[in-house]
């Protein structure tokens, strides 16, 4: 039997060893070559294309990643060129050119829109700033305009506004160089003019300035005509002689003073004629002459005068007045001058909604606002005004109707008189920490006050 030996370990030579380590070196060598061109590729792939990552291996398999590469062939895949693009035909080339413009186009024709609308609306913001501007210029032009006018509208502006125009047949009249001096000291302005009613005083006031530069004027309507005795006695016998007291037709001379001062009337109604007689004595001598002169040349009495003056202010509505002198007349000039300049002030003040409102607070006056805070101390001051009525019972019956359009509703539904009179007679008032009632008198005179409609009625 033969007998097999076997060698535990391998016996290797020398030469073999050498070999072995020659290709171990080799490999070694041709793994590294392996990994600088796999890296490489990479490298440029990840340039190429973002969509390429580069996976990091862990340190403890780095043995095993050169094995691996060692042992597998580079990847060729990596190094394959792009596919060629296709060809497009001229048509298609035509095509997409004219979509490119048409694009092109629109997006002009967009960002053109849109320069225009924000244009247009820069141009409206222009415009209602331009438009406020001028809104707000003209409330200011206006409210200067109201301010001015309103203080022109003071009797000391508007005194200056005021000419005084005197006819020139009264400067022949002894005593007359007394009104000018007076005129004169107090600066007023006047005029020496001729006017169609001779002896006569006349007023005109200064209007605004027009939009073409001119300034008018307003002629007033008080006319004051004055005449001395003598001619005072040739209108009374005028008028007497001619029987205009018994004939409704009117048949005066012409050329007269009272047929001119018809006339006058005639032509405006709204004339205001005030007749000053001068040089009227008040003595009984020169009353005994005049009657003796009267009945002697004319037939006339006292009697007669007395007609021809009722006469003139009933009928022609002419106030007669008699003066000692110029002195008297320069007097009546001045206050109906001052009565003319407070004149447009008052006037205006009686535009007012409620002019029975004081605007202020003396004399117990209420101020009322635009807003109407006010109206119900107003009211609770009117019911106050009757006899024997305290602050105390006008506050409580305010308190229970608030207004008088509340109070007369409910007037309006009790059906028997005596049930409305009595209808404030049960309203408790709190006076001085007590407490009483209204009562029957005072309920039935607020009835009568709120619900008479006649004007002379006496309420208590």
């Amino acid at each position: 039997m033969s007998v097999l030996r076997r060698a535990k370990t391998w016996e290797i030579s020398e030469s073999e060893e050498s070999d072995t380590e020659t290709k171990t070196e080799l490999n070694q060598e041709e793994s590294r070559h392996a990994a600088t061109v796999s890296s490489k590729v990479s490298i440029k792939n990840q340039t190429s294309d973002h969509s390429c990552k580069i996976t990091q291996l862990p340190a403890d398999n780095t043995s095993e990643s050169v094995k691996s590469s060692s042992l597998s062939p580079p990847r060729t895949d990596l190094l394959k060129p792009s596919p060629a693009r296709k060809c497009r035909t001229k048509g298609e080339v035509e095509a997409e050119r004219e979509r490119t413009w048409e694009r092109r186009e629109e997006r002009e024709q967009q960002r053109t829109a849109r320069a225009r609308e924000r244009r247009e609306e820069r141009e409206k913001r222009r415009t209602a700033r331009a438009r406020e501007k001028e809104e707000k210029r003209q409330e200011q032009q206006r409210r200067r305009e109201a301010a001015e006018n309103l203080k022109s509208l003071r009797p000391e502006n508007c005194l200056k506004c005021l000419t005084v125009c005197i006819d020139p047949a009264l400067l022949q009249q002894d005593g007359s160089d007394f009104l000018l001096d007076t005129l004169v000291t107090f600066e007023w302005r006047f005029n020496i003019e001729s006017k169609q009613l001779p002896h006569s005083i006349t007023w005109t006031r200064d209007l605004p300035q027009r939009g073409d530069g001119r300034v008018g004027f307003l002629e007033e309507e008080q006319v004051t005509l004055v005449l001395n005795m003598t001619e005072f006695m040739d209108m009374v016998i005028s008028v007497k002689k001619l029987q205009v007291l018994d004939s409704e037709e009117e048949e005066i001379g012409t050329g007269s003073i009272l047929s001119l001062l018809l006339e006058c009337l005639n032509s405006d109604a709204k004339k205001v004629v005030t007749l000053l007689v001068t040089d009227y004595r008040t003595n009984a001598c020169d009353v005994r002459l005049l009657d003796e002169t009267l009945q002697s040349k004319f037939g006339m009495e006292n009697v007669d005068i007395e007609e021809v003056l009722v006469y003139l202010e009933l009928y022609k509505n002419i106030s007669v007045v008699f003066l000692d002198g110029w002195q008297e007349v320069t007097d009546h000039v001045y206050a109906v001058t001052k009565a003319l300049s407070k004149r447009p002030f008052k006037l205006l003040s009686e535009q007012a909604e409620l002019p029975f409102c004081v605007d202020g607070s003396w004399a117990s006056g209420v101020r009322v606002e635009r807003d109407g805070l006010g109206l119900t101390q107003v009211w609770c001051k009117q019911i106050q005004q009757l006899n024997r009525v305290s602050p105390a019972v006008a506050s409580a019956v305010t308190a229970a109707y608030p207004s008088p359009q509340l109070l007369l509703q409910a007037y309006q539904s009790l059906e028997l008189e005596a049930d409305r009179k009595g209808l404030l007679a049960g309203v408790l008032v709190n006076s001085g920490g007590k407490e009483r009632r209204v009562g029957p008198d005072i309920s039935a005179r607020v009835y009568r006050c709120i619900t008479a409609t006649n004007p002379q009625l006496v309420l208590d």
